[in-house]
């Protein structure tokens, strides 16, 4: 085995934990892959022989690519924060397989994703990497440009915030039902028993993409979010169920047979609380959805 094969078989060996830690920075599949190769890349035009703690530096290193691109997509980014829905995980009603349990960990729905997505740069590579993956604030100091007590108050600041976050129920029975009662009430057009399933504070989060301006949206409280949900009855009823980050949820299939939507519906103390929609074509048709279809 030569130095590069023995290089890169300790490298695949912490790609998982890897793409954990650009999954949760980033929110994106496919920005993920790229901040992944982007650490190999940098991990093969250097000299690690005085690296005593291979994953430790890595880490380091994805949370420096996870940065510059955090920074380059607010330069960029078009639509405003608060109505761009992270990359879900779609899985088979069956259950998560082993792979994405490893990178998805606990609690990561949509919701949280979301709430990440509104912090600063500096503050989610602070939180994800301290609060997530115990990385010490002395080492992320160097890759944000700050003095530990400042990434200190970065991650303080970000834990406020993500503190607002719902946290979905523990049981996933209890979860599905809430779940199937909201997904029936559209379809049968019933707009109180589609109130009785919704939290009064629900917010709906809608992403289109450039291809559907017109669900590009955020919408608060039950009233709203029922009546929107009743104008989509009709998808409601080729909705196939899915769990989407780890929770309920489900996709939703255009006449053609195309996906049209992602869900992901969060439930807390027994009712919905918070509705996440991916409905942008071009994002949806990277996303591998052939085991939900089946």
């Amino acid at each position: 085995m030569t130095d590069q094969e023995w290089l890169a078989q300790r490298f695949e060996s912490h790609r998982t934990h890897l793409w954990a830690v650009a999954y949760r920075m980033l929110g994106s599949l496919a920005e993920a892959d790229d901040a992944v190769q982007e650490a190999w890349i940098r991990l093969s035009r250097t000299d690690t022989s005085d690296v005593d703690n291979l994953r430790a530096w890595l880490t380091t290193v994805i949370g420096r690519v996870c940065l510059n691109l955090l920074r380059s997509r607010r330069t960029r980014r078009e639509a405003p924060l608060d109505t761009y829905v992270p990359d879900p995980i779609v899985s088979p009603e069956a259950g998560v397989d082993p792979e994405h349990e490893a990178l998805l960990g606990d609690s990561l729905g949509l919701a949280l994703l979301a709430v990440l997505d509104a912090l600063t740069p500096a503050e989610r590579v602070a939180f994800v990497l301290h609060d997530a993956f115990g990385v010490p604030f002395l080492e992320i100091a160097p890759i944000v440009g700050r003095s530990p007590a400042a990434v200190r108050q970065l991650a303080s600041r970000a834990r406020r915030r993500v503190r607002g976050a719902p946290v979905p129920d523990t049981d996933l029975g209890g979860q599905w039902a809430v779940v199937d009662a909201f997904l029936a009430a559209p379809r049968d057009g019933d707009f109180e028993r589609l109130l009785a399933v919704l939290d009064p504070e629900i917010v709906l989060r809608s992403d289109g993409g450039a291809a559907r301006p017109d669900l590009v949206s955020v919408v608060r409280g039950a009233a709203a979010v029922a009546t929107r949900a009743l104008s989509f009855r009709r998808l409601a009823e080729t909705a196939t169920r899915a769990l989407v980050n780890g929770i309920p949820g489900g996709v939703t299939w255009a006449p053609d047979g195309r996906p049209f939507a992602v869900v992901s519906v969060t439930v807390a103390g027994g009712r919905v609380v918070s509705i996440d929609v991916l409905a942008d074509p071009d994002r949806l048709s990277r996303l591998d959805l052939a085991r939900v279809a089946d």
